[in-house]
């Protein structure tokens, strides 16, 4: 069966987690109340991208225990971008929360992408975390991480039939959304749902441009900058016969690579 997902491009509170929560509650009904059984959110949209150091203040409050009562309250699973401390080391990370408000797992960022990544963050040790949600395998990437081949493929050969990309890209990388996410969604044979943040946060500007693409590279849904919720349907079988049609993973050389 279809998974119907939701994503939402938001410029959110940066550093207002209340605020957030309270954004992250509105969509999730509205979600819900449309059908979607996934809302995606940005990355670290809980807390804000570009926030300085209240990034070390933040991640050590509790960000989930009402982000569960949200999902399970409306019924609806979310991915959910937040900053995770772990002992002395802060992780850039999405959490899944399924629609009874348990955590299914986490993805860590894997690349780091400048200096305000590399000044806050931890880099994570698992190239791809995959849960399955309703009969549907998804993987979880971050931003700059989807910009690597590698990940992209190691999710599809992983079993990923949809990638959520919580994302916060900015000027001047427009092209990412436009063409690199397409591309990733064609050469690996998945949905990939690319989740951006919208407005500006301090120096930063974000090109927004949120899509979800099918595994032919056709793009179901997209926004330009403004916040929007964004929906699409996930289905295995699309997947099947992407995977029949175009069969690179089936055709990839291991033996010289």
């Amino acid at each position: 069966m279809a998974l119907k997902i939701a994503a939402l491009q938001t410029a959110g509170t940066p550093g207002d987690v209340a605020a957030n929560l309270a954004e992250l509650s509105v969509a999730a009904q509205r979600a819900s109340q449309s059908g979607a059984e996934l809302l995606i959110t940005p990355e670290l949209f809980l807390t804000g991208y570009n926030i300085g150091d209240l990034t070390y203040q933040l991640a050590g409050q509790d960000l989930l225990t009402e982000a569960r009562q949200i999902a399970a309250g409306e019924g609806i699973a979310i991915v959910l971008g937040v900053p995770e401390q772990a002992g002395q080391q802060i992780y850039n990370t999405a959490v899944f929360i399924d629609d009874n408000g348990a955590i299914l797992g986490r993805h860590r960022k894997t690349h780091l992408f400048g200096g305000l990544d590399r000044k806050y963050f931890t880099p994570g040790e698992t190239l791809v975390s995959v849960v399955e949600f309703r009969g549907v395998k998804i993987a979880m990437l971050i931003c700059y991480d989807v910009e690597f081949p590698e990940s992209t493929r190691a999710a599809a050969a992983a079993g990923a039939q949809l990638i959520a990309v919580p994302t916060a890209q900015m000027t001047p990388y427009e092209f990412v959304a436009e063409e690199v996410i397409r591309a990733r969604a064609w050469e690996n044979q998945v949905y990939l749902a690319y989740v951006n943040h919208a407005g500006s946060e301090a120096e930063l500007n974000y090109v927004g441009r949120s899509r979800i693409v099918d595994p032919f590279a056709q793009v179901l849904d997209s926004v330009a900058t403004e916040t929007a919720l964004l929906f699409a349907e996930v289905d295995p079988s699309v997947v099947t016969r992407a995977q029949r049609e175009n069969p690179y993973l089936l055709d990839r050389r291991l033996d010289l690579y």
